[in-house]
């Protein structure tokens, strides 16, 4: 579906439908880009850049609305907000907070966040966003001449239509992987905290160490991930399966422009009774062998397939969402303790070459939940990768056994925490106040009333 023309409401795509209904204060189901620049950040500019890259990004002008069946997303021409970073990484976004909006911008020293709920797009998807947000600040900043237009993607970001139904094959069989997972160990911290570590990473000799051992830098950090995680599990009576967790942009390998979400999963099962996993390269060895297998066209279909599938039994479409919710709140709770952490890649993240010398760094936070007690990221910029986890634990004793790892095969890393780790303010975090006063006054700073006319509200609600 192309936005030539303007859309006051529609509906969320097919893996969007999920998130509304699943996310609470304590699981925000919201995503983190981070871009570190090389000069302080001016919030006037950072504001008009970011209102600059949404008249591109006109489709990420809306907020959630409530349906009689499902949520939706209206037309939201509210006054965009810039924030500074006084709280912590990937917080709950209200439907009434934030002017509405389903992403949320802040600032800190010479750093760009941009908060996203999974409801309104992927990662893939957002980083355009942050990046056309970047360049509109450096162009306020600096004489660029317009180095960057949004005239050059305008036209790319204009599909909102569900690339899941456009694919989807409901005669292909997905079979699921059996048995819940093993889940991390740890006092956790307390509600509505979260600690991030991110391990910064040269490059040149990670793609070095990956070319020699004939794997992906995705394969080789998911072996380290598994090993890591494995020398906590071995110190436990847990006998359960370690399974992580991957995404997988499906616009790399169907037809699709949509600027929704667009990805499925597959989870890599690493079972102590299988693999010896105490040995390294037997890991590594499965888990090239499993992204073989599985990181195919056919594989992915069959997966997307299953899940466009479930959501669209008539049963479940013709459910009220009052009662939606109550259902498919208690079966993910369930699915929750089928995966022990989550692993994305973003990739090799670009910019224009003009604008490079003012952009430090790029990475990325997804948050954790009650289940997966951490989440793992990965991206690159420049000379850099950058391993981020967002933590609800106490102790970041993963985080640290993943960069020993790497030391110890001469692979020099930097590690950097927020305050729940490092207690105190550091270049990448402020000190937080998370007093339960300071966090209610911050959230009624942003509440907004939400007025629309009876008879639009009645149209929208059912879908009409």
């Amino acid at each position: 579906m192309s936005n030539n023309q303007k859309v006051k409401w529609r509906k969320l795509d097919n893996s969007a439908k999920l998130f509304p209904i699943i996310s609470t204060k304590k699981f925000s189901t919201i995503f983190r880009v981070s871009v570190v620049l090389t000069e302080t950040i001016d919030p006037k500019k950072l504001k008009k850049a970011t209102e600059k890259a949404l008249s591109t990004f006109a489709n990420f002008k809306v907020r959630l609305r409530t349906g009689f069946f499902w949520y939706y997303l209206e037309e939201n021409n509210r006054e965009i907000i810039v924030y500074p970073e006084d709280r912590y990484p990937c917080r709950y976004i209200g439907y009434r907070t934030n002017n509405g909006y389903l992403f949320r911008v802040s600032y800190y020293n010479n750093k760009i966040n941009v908060e996203v709920f999974h409801a309104l797009t992927d990662g893939t998807t957002a980083t355009e966003f942050v990046k056309t947000i970047v360049y509109e600040y450096l162009n306020l900043c600096h004489d660029f001449n317009e180095k960057f237009s949004a005239k050059q993607i305008q036209l790319q970001v204009q599909d909102i239509e569900d690339s899941y139904l456009k694919n989807y094959d409901k005669s292909l069989h997905f079979k699921d992987n059996t048995g819940r997972a093993y889940i991390l160990k740890g006092k956790k911290l307390l509600p509505y905290q979260a600690g991030t570590t991110q391990v910064f990473i040269d490059l040149k000799p990670i793609i070095k160490t990956c070319r020699s051992l004939k794997v992906t830098v995705t394969e080789y950090f998911t072996a380290v991930l598994i090993y890591c995680i494995y020398q906590q599990q071995k110190k436990t009576k847990d006998k359960k399966s370690i399974k992580v967790c991957i995404p997988v942009n499906l616009k790399k390998f169907f037809s699709s422009n949509t600027i929704t979400n667009f990805f499925t999963y597959m989870t890599v099962v690493a079972e102590a009774e299988k693999i010896d996993l105490n040995n390294f390269e037997a890991i590594l060895e499965y888990v090239r062998e499993f992204f073989h297998d599985n990181l195919q066209k056919e594989s992915l279909a069959k997966t997307m397939a299953h899940n466009v599938k479930l959501g669209n039994q008539i049963l479940i479409r013709i459910i009220p969402l009052f009662i939606k919710k109550l259902i498919l709140k208690l079966v993910y709770g369930e699915i929750q303790k089928y995966t022990t952490t989550t692993f994305s890649n973003l990739g090799k993240v670009n910019f224009l070459p003009e604008y490079e010398q003012y952009i430090q760094n790029f990475f990325f936070i997804i948050a954790p939940e009650k289940a997966e007690k951490i989440k793992c990221t990965i991206c690159s910029y420049k000379d850099n990768i950058v391993f981020s986890v967002g933590s609800i634990l106490q102790e970041n004793d993963i985080e640290k056994s993943f960069a020993e790892f790497l030391e110890k095969q001469g692979i020099k890393t930097k590690i950097i925490t927020n305050d729940i780790y490092a207690k105190e303010a550091n270049e990448l975090y402020p000190k937080i106040d998370s007093s339960p006063l300071m966090n209610i006054i911050k959230q009624r700073k942003q509440k907004v009333k939400n007025g629309v006319t009876f008879k639009e509200t009645f149209k929208r609600k059912f879908h009409i």
